[in-house]
């Protein structure tokens, strides 16, 4: 229990902190697209600074949720992040609630409810003891290398979708480099220290905090946020069951996960076809800068 309450707590200071960066990435000049001067850009903004408080609250959410659970049962539950950042966007910019938001919002409550009672995530080792780092950081580091290619090889939505995937799977990465390295914890501090996932967390933490600007940046929330939370929820369970030896249930139970993740995505598409999502693509006209009292995202 002490796992899914900061795993939500995660999601929900995640949420805000997409809302708060999304609103300052908007406006940022698309020259700067992959470019530390995007940074340097973002930086001036008090509400970007405010984003990244919230993305500190989250770390120390999401340190403390996998040193107790398995990754398995965390990451999916930052599926939610997505319906709290469209209807805190909707709640603080004037955006409309629909019914089909709430129908959308409980298609992903749902979904996520039925897949971890189907999947039931159990078992596994709370530091990774198999040997498959090696592996598992090529065969991430070539999913990566495809996605940050595609991603400057388009514009628009379609940049924003493809490194909000990227995006998802480096911090599906930090996560699983996050829960190895605190579990060096139970060897003392030193260990912690002297480990290498405590400094490959923060270093893939950061670059990934990179490319999430740039995703932002690049085109409407609608589109790189599904990709960023369902994302790493798929690939965190990728790395739950290969790295820490997790299990899920296989056989008809595949029956149910299947229509639950169908659920979510059906939920995710109409939320990124709602109002709440137009709301936060754009700015209407007489919106203040990033600096006063914004009138969107």
């Amino acid at each position: 229990m002490i796992s899914i309450l900061f795993a939500v707590l995660t999601a929900l200071s995640n949420g805000t902190a997409s809302v708060l960066q999304r609103r300052a990435a908007a406006d940022a000049p698309e020259e700067d697209a992959l470019r530390l001067s995007l940074l340097r850009v973002l930086l001036g903004k008090g509400v970007w600074i405010a984003g990244i408080a919230m993305s500190a609250v989250a770390a120390v959410c999401q340190a403390v949720a996998l040193a107790t659970g398995p990754i398995a049962v965390v990451q999916p539950i930052f599926v939610i992040e997505l319906p709290f950042t469209l209807l805190l966007g909707g709640l603080l910019f004037g955006g409309s609630f629909p019914r089909s938001v709430w129908l959308a919002v409980a298609a992903v409550a749902g979904g996520l409810s039925l897949f971890l009672l189907a999947a039931a995530p159990s078992g596994g080792d709370a530091s990774v003891t198999t040997g498959f780092w090696p592996e598992a950081l090529l065969v991430t580091g070539l999913f990566l290398a495809v996605l940050l290619g595609l991603g400057l090889r388009v514009k628009g939505n379609a940049r924003a979708a493809a490194l909000g995937l990227a995006a998802a799977c480096g911090y599906a990465l930090t996560a699983a480099t996050m829960k190895d390295a605190m579990a060096r914890l139970d060897h003392g501090a030193g260990a912690f220290f002297t480990g290498w996932q405590l400094y490959a967390t923060m270093a893939i933490g950061a670059g990934s905090l990179f490319v999430l600007q740039n995703a932002l940046q690049a085109g409407s929330l609608a589109a790189s946020q599904p990709m960023l939370s369902i994302g790493d929820a798929l690939i965190s369970t990728c790395y739950g069951v290969t790295l820490f030896s997790e299990s899920l249930r296989t056989g008809w139970w595949l029956v149910p996960q299947l229509a639950a993740l169908g659920l979510v995505l059906a939920g995710c598409i109409g939320l990124s076809r709602s109002p709440l999502a137009d709301g936060l693509a754009a700015q209407p006209p007489g919106g203040r800068d990033s600096d006063g009292v914004p009138a969107g995202v």
